[in-house]
């Protein structure tokens, strides 16, 4: 009998559209503004108040190589589906490229550059000898077998080995995939390459060279970049309270830890529900409940269930974004009450809505500085691969608490020394460290 074969990009536009709304934490989410259109508005802005040279702004906006690949894989079924793969290497101006790869039926190619490029500009601030990247593949992870994910992964992989390496450009986990999909990498490129090489990507498992604090290092960023937020605003860290939108590993590590930081969440969700109480969410209750609930908050009885359109505007001290991108709009941004925003998320807030945000003197302290400890501990945990000596869960903690604070203040700085947003200020501590290293390199 002749296999079968589908196209799992028949219908791609629909199918990212419906994806997008049925696993979207707010309907703005199903916008089609140009995520990479938004990085480069921000880009401009920045590179304007910094004088770029024009020759270095013309390296930034375009990335440096883009691969898109078709990865056949044979399903549970017999069929076999092609799925679309990307990955995009944005720069490599100050070292090898890095960043994650993503599984959703909303991956295209706009959102991989966006999300490449602000790798590029998180590596930068966050002063890590790294450029950046970013990869995905167009499917439904919650749809698909852990063996045709096994697959799946490790045919991706063979795609991409000529592009990945241990000094060129090293894959970590995103949305829909953790470490086990980083172990299954490890697998098929040493296999393909012929020797064991386990720093090709991080966020790997502890037993296969993971680093300690590797797993909750960009919910830590999170909280710190929110504790640096409140000391320079002056929010009583004793009595201020938070909204965490999504609660998947970024958002539930940064509840749990600015639980433990003694700030007061009232309110939590994710992509099945969202739940306020004006006494505290007991954050430890809610990680047990989801654990043994599927992963998910749908039924948890610690707080009044609210839409989360409600989350988003509730008045808090801190609301911190860590779920999709583009669920603060132009739409919703004047009804936003928080007085700090801290970006989990990756692209949580639109171009549009800065200004609004900006008007109503809320500060945003964006993605590219928020949640650059992930990062941050991925850059730990490849030097500790490629020295075979490994650090504890305490000092990976204490390094990567040092260089969040060093990266905040520097923001802040520039924020205040150019006189505009956090956000500018994180891409203009950025560019001026890119422009240094583009001169220096040359342009050829």
């Amino acid at each position: 009998m002749a296999t079968k074969v589908k196209s799992a990009t028949k219908g791609t536009k629909e199918a990212a559209k419906i994806a997008a709304a049925s696993h979207s934490s707010n309907g703005a989410a199903q916008q089609h503004q140009s995520m990479f259109a938004a990085v480069l508005a921000r880009l401009d802005k920045a590179a304007k108040l910094v004088n770029l040279s024009p020759e270095v702004a013309a390296v930034l906006r375009k990335a440096e190589k883009q691969i898109i690949v078709g990865v056949p894989v044979k399903m549970d079924d017999g069929s076999v589906q092609v799925f679309d793969g990307y990955r995009v290497v944005h720069s490599t101006a100050i070292g090898p490229s890095k960043g994650g790869i993503r599984y959703a039926m909303d991956v295209d190619l706009d959102e991989v550059q966006a999300l490449a490029a602000w790798m590029t500009f998180k590596c930068a601030i966050a002063n890590i000898p790294y450029g950046g990247a970013k990869g995905g593949i167009m499917c439904d992870p919650r749809k698909m077998s852990a063996g045709e994910l096994e697959r799946l992964t490790k045919a991706y992989t063979v795609a991409m080995a000529d592009v990945f390496g241990v000094d060129k450009d090293i894959p970590a986990p995103d949305m829909g995939t953790g470490k086990r999909e980083m172990a299954w990498i490890v697998d098929a490129f040493s296999k393909v390459k012929r020797h064991y090489e386990p720093g090709v990507v991080t966020g790997k498992p502890l037993t296969l060279g993971g680093s300690e604090g590797r797993e909750a290092a960009t919910g830590r960023g999170v909280m710190v970049a929110a504790l640096e937020a409140m000391k320079v605003t002056g929010v009583n860290r004793k009595t201020a309270t938070a909204a965490i939108q999504g609660f998947g590993n970024v958002g539930s590590h940064a509840a749990r830890l600015m639980h433990n930081a003694k700030i007061k969440i009232v309110a939590i969700s994710d992509h099945t529900a969202a739940f306020h109480s004006p006494k505290g969410i007991d954050v430890i209750a809610a990680l047990k409940y989801a654990a043994d609930n599927g992963g998910v908050l749908k039924g948890f009885k610690g707080g009044k269930e609210i839409s989360n359109e409600e989350l988003l505007t509730l008045n808090v001290d801190v609301l911190a974004p860590c779920a999709i991108q583009n669920v603060i709009t132009a739409k919703n941004a004047n009804d936003i009450n928080a007085k700090i925003i801290v970006e989990g998320a990756n692209g949580p807030t639109s171009a549009e809505a800065d200004d609004i945000l900006a008007a109503k003197g809320i500060v945003v302290v964006p993605d590219i500085l928020a949640n650059g400890g992930g990062v941050t501990v991925s850059y730990y945990e490849w030097v500790q691969n490629r020295y075979g000596h490994y650090w504890t869960e305490a000092e990976v903690a204490k390094k990567q608490d040092d260089s969040m604070i060093r990266a905040f203040e520097n923001v802040w700085y520039n924020a205040k020394q150019y006189k505009t947003t956090m956000r500018i200020g994180a891409y203009i501590t950025a560019l001026k460290r890119l422009e240094k290293a583009v001169k220096y390199k040359g342009f050829f």
